[in-house]
C-alpha cells in the first residue's frame, strides 16, 4: 500500500474540499462575514427554485447553532466519505449497477456512467432530465445529477454512509468535478487501484491523514491552553492502530475464546491418559495443540497459553466451562472507540471462521454477524459512517445480495441528549411511569454525552420495553412519530450498547492527557475515574474491564505509562488483583510514528491465581525506534519472549509491570530496604522565577555570594539545579538569592519546600536525562532545586550510596521502577538498598570523587578554578 500517496492526497483533499464547499456556499450568498438575508427569493438578480430555497435556509440555520468553520468542516468531511465509499465499491465491484462512478474499465478517470447514462437502470433516476442535459450539452451538470441520484440509490442499502440527499449537502456539493485537478480526479490517478482492493485498510489510513492539518492545529491551540472541545476530540486523539497489532489483539481474545474449547482435543490421543504422562507432556501437548488450532486458522499472530500448574489448569476449567455451550451467535464482541472500523473488520473475519468451524454458510454467518456478535460505538459522526461502511463491504465480500437484504449492524456515532423536545419525550412515555423514568434516566445521563463518549455508565434500564413502544409508534400517525424515531431511537440504541456486558472489548483508546480536557471532562473522569484521570486511554482502560462480562477478555493497545508510573498504581493494584494478564506485546517506540512507546495487550475479567502470562519484548532498549515492520518480524520470529506469573509484580515498589524480571532481581526488594525508608529523599524548591532568583555564580559579587558557608548579610548561595551527564561531581554553575532566609522568595509564588535539609551534604542529580542518569556529591552547604534533586544519607553511607548509584545496577532497577527519561525523588525512594560497608568501595568513590573534581576544577567554569592545568 502505498501510504505515501494517500497521505497526500487526503491533507490535499480536506483543504481542497473545503475551499469548494465554501465557493458553492458563497455563489448562495454565505460565506464567513454573513449570510443577507436568510428567507431571500433572489440571489444577484437570480430566481431561486423553492428546494435551493429551502436548502439554503436550512444551511444559515445551522450556522447559527455551529458556526460557518464546523458547517464547512462538516460538508467537505461529508463528500471525502462518500467519494471514498463509492470508489472503494466501484473498484471492487460492489455497487448494485456494476457501472463504474468515476473511471472506466482500464483505471483512468473517465466515469463510466456517463457512457453509459442511456442504459443505466438507477432508481430515482429520471430519464426526461437525463435526456434534457445531453440535449443542452451540459456534461458538468448531467454527472452532479448522476452523482447525487447514485448516492441516493445507495439509501436504501446503506442509509448512515449514504444519507437521503435533498438538503444543504447536496447544495454544497463542488463545482467542477471532472476536471483532472478535482479531488476525484487526483481520487483516480493518485491512489493505486490495488490499494483499494487491499481489504478496507485504505478507509482507516484515508481518515487519519484527512485529520492530519486539524490534528496539528489543535496541538497548536493546546500549546497555547486552549483545551480541546469535543468536536477536535476526534481528530486529537485518534491514531490508526497497524493490522498486525489488530490482528495480535483480536487473534488473542476472540480468537481465545474458540481456542479455549477446543485445545484439550487429542491431548491423550495416543492412548495415555493423566496417571501415564506427567503433567509436563500433557502441557506441551496442550500448547502444541492451540499452535494447530492457530495455523489451522491462519491466526499468525495468535500466543499459545504459557505451561501452566495443575492448580491453575482447575481455575481456568472452571471458567472455560461457562464458554462450552456458548454458540458462535451468543459471542459479543465490541469497539467502544471503532474509529474507521479497522479492528470490527478483522473481528468479522475471525467470527465467520468460527461459525463456519460450528458448520454455518457464509451467507447465514454473516447476517448472523452483523445482527448478533458486532458492536461498535464513536464520537465522531464521520469515523462512524466509514466503520459502518467498512463493516458492510466486509459483510458483502461473504453475501453477495447483503445489501438487498436490509440488514443493518448494531455500529453507531453517539448521540447526546441535548435538544431534545419536551414534547417529544411527553409523546414518547405517554405518562407510563415506566416509560417515563427509564427514558427520563437514559437523556439525563446521555447528555453531552459527545463530550464523553463510552466512558459513560448508564444506568440499566428496561430495553425491551422501550423496543416495545418504539414498535408501537412505527405504526402511529401522530406528527410527533418521527422525531421521536429519528431522536430517540438512536439515543436509546447508543444507552443500551453502553450498557452491556461483552465477551470481547478490543480497542485503540484516544490519547489525551489531563491538561487538554475541558473543564466538564476533567470534572467527569475526576468523579469518576479517580485512579485513572491523567489520561483518557487510562480511563477507557478501567471502562473497558467494567464493560466486560466476567468471563471475557479486554485487548486493547495503549501507551505504556499505566504499567510504570505512580499515578497509575491504583490502576495496576486493581488490576493484579481482580484480573489477569494473559499476554502482552511491547513494541517500544515508534508505532504510531513518534511517540512515547506502546503497549499491546490481553486480561482476562477473572482473576486466576499464579497464572503465567505471555510477554513479548521486542525492543532492546527503550530509545529503539526501528521500523514497525521490522517489529511485525521480530514478532515473528519470536524475540524477547517471556513468562511471568502477575503475582512477583506485587512484591516490587508500585507494582509495575515487570514481566521480564527474573526471581533474584525480585529477591533483591525482599533483602534491601528503600532508600526512602533509610533517609530522605527530596524534591527542592521551585522558585517560580529563575529570572529574578537565579544567577550563575560568576555574574554576581563575591561580596555577595557565600562559599558554603551561611554568614548573615550574604545573598547569593550555592544551588543545585541538574545539568548536564556527569558523574561523582560538578554542575556547580548556578547560586540562588536566598537573603534574609529567602525573605524575598517567601513573599513570591516560590515553593519553599524541604527547607529543613538546605546547606546539608548531599547527593544530587539531574531528574531529566535521556540517557543513564549521573549522581554527584554536594559537598558544599547547597540549596536544591526540584530538578536537581537530593537525597540526605549519613555521613558514613553517603560514599558507599553514591557508589551504588553510579552503577549499572542502579540503571537496571530504575529501569523496572521508572522506565522513563523523567527520574524523580518519588521513584528514586522506591531503590533498594543492600547496605554491605565496604573499605575499598567507599575509597574507590573518594578516589573518584577527587578526579572529576579536579577535572571540573580545571575550568575557569569552576568557582574553585586556580589556574589551566598546562602551566
Amino acid at each position: 500500500m502505498n501510504k505515501n500517496a494517500i497521505q497526500k492526497f487526503a491533507i490535499w483533499a480536506r483543504k481542497e474540499l473545503i475551499t469548494q464547499v465554501s465557493q458553492r456556499a458563497y455563489q448562495y450568498g454565505i460565506d464567513e462575514s454573513g449570510f443577507g438575508d436568510a428567507p431571500a427569493d433572489t440571489l444577484n438578480g437570480r430566481l431561486l427554485t423553492a428546494e435551493e430555497k429551502s436548502q439554503r435556509q436550512d444551511l444559515i440555520k445551522q450556522i447559527k447553532e455551529k458556526g460557518y468553520k464546523q458547517i464547512m468542516e462538516e460538508v467537505a468531511y461529508t463528500w471525502f466519505n462518500r467519494f471514498i465509499a463509492l470508489r472503494f465499491m466501484e473498484v471492487n465491484n460492489y455497487l448494485p449497477s456494476h457501472i463504474r462512478v468515476f473511471s472506466d474499465a482500464s483505471g483512468a478517470f473517465k466515469p463510466e456512467i456517463l457512457n453509459d447514462v442511456l442504459h443505466l437502470d438507477l432508481p430515482g433516476l429520471d430519464s426526461g432530465k437525463v435526456a434534457e442535459y445531453i440535449e443542452r450539452n451540459e456534461t458538468e451538470a448531467l454527472y452532479r445529477y448522476l452523482l447525487l441520484t447514485q448516492c441516493n440509490a445507495l439509501n436504501s442499502a446503506l442509509p448512515v454512509m449514504f444519507e437521503r440527499m435533498g438538503g444543504y449537502t447536496e447544495m454544497l456539493l463542488p463545482n467542477n468535478i471532472l476536471r483532472q485537478d478535482s479531488v476525484l480526479g487526483h481520487m483516480v490517478s493518485d491512489i493505486p487501484e490495488e490499494d483499494w482492493q487491499d481489504a478496507v485498510q485504505i478507509i482507516g489510513w484515508l481518515y487519519q491523514y484527512y485529520n492530519t492539518e486539524l490534528k496539528d492545529d489543535t496541538f497548536a491551540q493546546l500549546k497555547k491552553n486552549v483545551k480541546i472541545t469535543k468536536e477536535r476530540i476526534p481528530a486529537a486523539t485518534q491514531l490508526f492502530t497497524p493490522d498486525w497489532i489488530v490482528r495480535y489483539m483480536v487473534e488473542n481474545s476472540l480468537g481465545r475464546i474458540y481456542i479455549d474449547k477446543r485445545k484439550n482435543e487429542g491431548v491423550f490421543a495416543d492412548g495415555r491418559g493423566l496417571d501415564e504422562m506427567t503433567w509436563h507432556e500433557v502441557e506441551l501437548k496442550r500448547i502444541a495443540n492451540e499452535k494447530y488450532i492457530a495455523d489451522q486458522m491462519g491466526w499468525k499472530y495468535y500466543i499459545p497459553e504459557a505451561e501452566q500448574t495443575p492448580e491453575v489448569c482447575q481455575q481456568i476449567d472452571e471458567i472455560e466451562k461457562e464458554y462450552c455451550q456458548l454458540k458462535p451467535e451468543e459471542i459479543r464482541v465490541i469497539d467502544p472507540c471503532m474509529g474507521s472500523g479497522h479492528i470490527l473488520v478483522y473481528a468479522f473475519d475471525v467470527l465467520m471462521q468460527i461459525y463456519t468451524s460450528a458448520g454455518w454458510d457464509q451467507r447465514g454467518a454473516a447476517q448472523s454477524i452483523l445482527k448478533n456478535n458486532l458492536f461498535g460505538l464513536d464520537i465522531d459522526d464521520r469515523a462512524a459512517q466509514l466503520a459502518y461502511f467498512a463493516v458492510m463491504m466486509k459483510a458483502r465480500q461473504y453475501d453477495r445480495r447483503l445489501l438487498t437484504r436490509g440488514i443493518q449492524p448494531n455500529i453507531y456515532s453517539i448521540r447526546e441528549s441535548n435538544g431534545i423536545h419536551a414534547m417529544t419525550i411527553e409523546y414518547f412515555h405517554k405518562n407510563d411511569p415506566k416509560l417515563k423514568t427509564d427514558i427520563e434516566n437514559i437523556i439525563t445521563e446521555m447528555w453531552d454525552a459527545k463530550e464523553y463518549g463510552s466512558i459513560l455508565n448508564i444506568t440499566p434500564v428496561d430495553f425491551a420495553g422501550l423496543y416495545v413502544r418504539f414498535d408501537e409508534i412505527c405504526n402511529d400517525i401522530n406528527m410527533m412519530r418521527m422525531s421521536a424515531l429519528e431522536e430517540l431511537l438512536p439515543l436509546v440504541k447508543c444507552a443500551e450498547l453502553l450498557m452491556q456486558k461483552y465477551d470481547v472489548v478490543v480497542t485503540n483508546p484516544p490519547y489525551m492527557g489531563s491538561s487538554g480536557m475541558t473543564s466538564k471532562l476533567s470534572d467527569f473522569v475526576k468523579k469518576n475515574y479517580p485512579d485513572t484521570k491523567s489520561d483518557m486511554s487510562t480511563v477507557c482502560m478501567e471502562r473497558t474491564l467494567q464493560m466486560c462480562d466476567n468471563r471475557g477478555y479486554m485487548s486493547m493497545i495503549n501507551i505504556p505509562v499505566w504499567m510504570f508510573l505512580t499515578s497509575y498504581e491504583k490502576l495496576r493494584e486493581r488490576i493484579l488483583r481482580d484480573n489477569t494478564i494473559s499476554s502482552m506485546v511491547h513494541p517500544g517506540r515508534g508505532i504510531f510514528g513518534s511517540d512515547f512507546g506502546t503497549t499491546a495487550f490481553v486480561i482476562k475479567k477473572r482473576r486466576i491465581v499464579d497464572y503465567i502470562g505471555t510477554y513479548r519484548r521486542l525492543f532492546d532498549k527503550q530509545g529503539d525506534v526501528e521500523s514497525v515492520d521490522a517489529r511485525e518480524k521480530a514478532f515473528l520470529i519470536g524475540k524477547g519472549h517471556f513468562e511471568s506469573s502477575q503475582e512477583p509484580f506485587a512484591k516490587i515498589p508500585g507494582s509495575p509491570i515487570a514481566y521480564w524480571v527474573s526471581q533474584n532481581f525480585i529477591s533483591i526488594f525482599k533483602k534491601g530496604k528503600l532508600i526512602g525508608n533509610l533517609f530522605p529523599v527530596k524534591k527542592g524548591m521551585d522558585t517560580s522565577d529563575n529570572d529574578r532568583f537565579l544567577r550563575f555564580w560568576q555574574e554576581v559579587s563575591a561580596t555577595k555570594f557565600s562559599f558554603g558557608e551561611v554568614p548573615k548579610g550574604t545573598k547569593w548561595y550555592p544551588y543545585d539545579k541538574g545539568g548536564n551527564y556527569r558523574r561523582w561531581y560538578g554542575n556547580k554553575e548556578y547560586v540562588v538569592n536566598y537573603e534574609n532566609e529567602g525573605s524575598a522568595l517567601e513573599c513570591s509564588s516560590a515553593n519553599l519546600r524541604s527547607r529543613h535539609l538546605y546547606f546539608k551534604p548531599h547527593i544530587t542529580w539531574s531528574a531529566l536525562t535521556a540517557a543513564n542518569t549521573s549522581f554527584r556529591l554536594s559537598d558544599y552547604k547547597s540549596l536544591f532545586d526540584s530538578a536537581g534533586s537530593s537525597m540526605f544519607p549519613s555521613e558514613e553511607q553517603m560514599m558507599y550510596v553514591l557508589a551504588l548509584m553510579n552503577t549499572k545496577v542502579f540503571d537496571c532497577v530504575m529501569g523496572v521502577i521508572n522506565p522513563t527519561i523523567n527520574y524523580g525523588a518519588g521513584s528514586m525512594a522506591l531503590m533498594p538498598l543492600v547496605y554491605e560497608p565496604s573499605e575499598q568501595i567507599t575509597t574507590t568513590a573518594y578516589n573518584n570523587v577527587d578526579i572529576v573534581k579536579r577535572d571540573w576544577d580545571s575550568y575557569e567554569t569552576s568557582w574553585d578554578f586556580k589556574r589551566s592545568p598546562l602551566v
